[in-house]
C-alpha cells in the first residue's frame, strides 16, 4: 500500500500517522521496533543533516533493512528540504515521500519552487509535502503572524499540486517555553479549504490531549524527532554514569529501549489506542 493511500485511510478514521526522525542505526532501531510491536505503520524521517552525517545511500539502507528485519511497515521521507539536487537524489533512492521546504520564501516564491518539485516527482508518483506559513527552527520562537493563512491555502495547493501541507497554528520545532497552544479555529478552516493531508511539525513536547484534539480536527500526519534526539542522548548518559562497560553493544540497546517505548507512546496517542 503507497502512503498516500495510509494518508487517505487514517484521514478518513480521524486518525494519524507518526513521522519519526531518526539519526543512526540505534534510534532506528528503537522506532521500528515500536511499529512492529503494535502492528502500525510509520514513517522514517531523514533531514538533509542527518543524510549528510550517515551518507545517503547507508542511511536508506539502515532505513529498509531494520523494517525487514522487525517486520513492520514503514515509509521514508525526506524532511525539510530545500536542496531540489537533494530531493532528486532521494526519489532516485526511492523514497516514498519528500518535503520541498521553501516556507521562509513569500508565497509566490514557495509557489514557484514547491511546483518545480511537484513536476519533478511526477513520475515517482509519492508523496509530496510542503510548507505554507511558518513553523520555527529550534532557536526561533512562535510568531502568530506567521501562522498559515486560511485565505491562501486554496491557491497554494492548488497551484502546486501537493498531496501534504505542513501548517503553523502554534508548534515549534526544538522544546518549548511552557505548554504549547494549538490554534485549531484556524486548523478547521483549512480542513475546510483542501483536502491535502495536514501535517504537524514539532510535535515533541505537545501533550497527548492536545494532540488528539488537532487529529480529531483534521491533523493526518504528526512530526516528531526532538523527543528521540532528547531521549537517546538523556539514557546514554544515565547508564554511562553508573556502568564501566566499554562494549557499546551492551550499552546502546538500553537507549533503543527507551527510544521503543518512547515511540510506542507516540503512536498510541495518533492512532487513538487507549
Amino acid at each position: 500500500m503507497k502512503l498516500t493511500e495510509v494518508l487517505n485511510q487514517v484521514q478518513n478514521q480521524n486518525k494519524a500517522l507518526l513521522a519519526a526522525n531518526f539519526y543512526n542505526l540505534e534510534t532506528c532501531k528503537g522506532i521500528v521496533k515500536a511499529s512492529s510491536k503494535l502492528n502500525q505503520p510509520i514513517i522514517l524521517q531523514l533531514t538533509p543533516g542527518s543524510i549528510s552525517y550517515m551518507g545517503l545511500k547507508t542511511a536508506v539502507s539502515i532505513a529498509r533493512n531494520v523494517p525487514i528485519e522487525e517486520n513492520a511497515l514503514t515509509y521514508l521521507h525526506l524532511d525539510h528540504c530545500n536542496d531540489i539536487v537533494l530531493v532528486k537524489s532521494c526519489l532516485d533512492e526511492g523514497f516514498d515521500s519528500i518535503m520541498i521546504d521553501a516556507s521562509d520564501k513569500n508565497i509566490d516564491d514557495n509557489i514557484l519552487i514547491t511546483r518545480q518539485v511537484v513536476k519533478l516527482a511526477e513520475s515517482y508518483k509519492v508523496n509530496v509535502e510542503a510548507e505554507l506559513g511558518y513553523v520555527p527552527k529550534p532557536n526561533n520562537e512562535i510568531e502568530n503572524d506567521k501562522f498559515t493563512e486560511p485565505a491562501d491555502v486554496k491557491r497554494f495547493t492548488e497551484e502546486t499540486g501537493i498531496t501534504s501541507l505542513a501548517i503553523a497554528i502554534g508548534s515549534k520545532h526544538g522544546f518549548y517555553k511552557g505548554e504549547p497552544k494549538l490554534d485549531i479555529v484556524r486548523l478547521k478552516e483549512i480542513r475546510k479549504i483542501t483536502n491535502a493531508y495536514l501535517v504537524l511539525h514539532g510535535a515533541s513536547g505537545i501533550p497527548a490531549d492536545i494532540l488528539r484534539e488537532a487529529i480529531s480536527n483534521g491533523i493526518t500526519k504528526v512530526n516528531v524527532a526532538t523527543d528521540t534526539k532528547d531521549l537517546f542522548m538523556k539514557s546514554l548518559k544515565d547508564i554511562m554514569k553508573n556502568s564501566d562497560d566499554i562494549d557499546l553493544r551492551n550499552v546502546f540497546p538500553l537507549a533503543i529501549n527507551e527510544i521503543q517505548k518512547m515511540i510506542e507512546q507516540k503512536i498510541k496517542i495518533v492512532s487513538m489506542i487507549d
